[in-house]
């Protein structure tokens, strides 16, 4: 279970992980996301036993509605 902590040491104890249909097939730079938690888990797709950052809903939320509307300059 997620709680209100910023981080999971050990994301493997989480289920529910997927990377987006956007990942590309070997690119090795993906991030994965857990759902079925209250918070949003976000881990490593290449470190899948390592540590996850945990976002708020609402601030994962945001994070990706800004992702779309081009607000993130490479």
């Amino acid at each position: 279970m997620v709680t209100n902590r910023r981080s999971i040491a050990d994301a493997a104890t989480l289920t529910g992980w997927f990377k987006s249909s956007y990942s590309g097939g070997s690119n090795g730079e993906c991030l994965e996301v857990a759902r079925g938690h209250a918070a949003v888990p976000v881990r490593d797709s290449k470190a899948t036993d390592g540590p996850a950052i945990v976002f708020s809903a609402d601030g994962w939320s945001s994070f990706v509605t800004a992702i779309r509307r081009g607000g993130f300059s490479a």
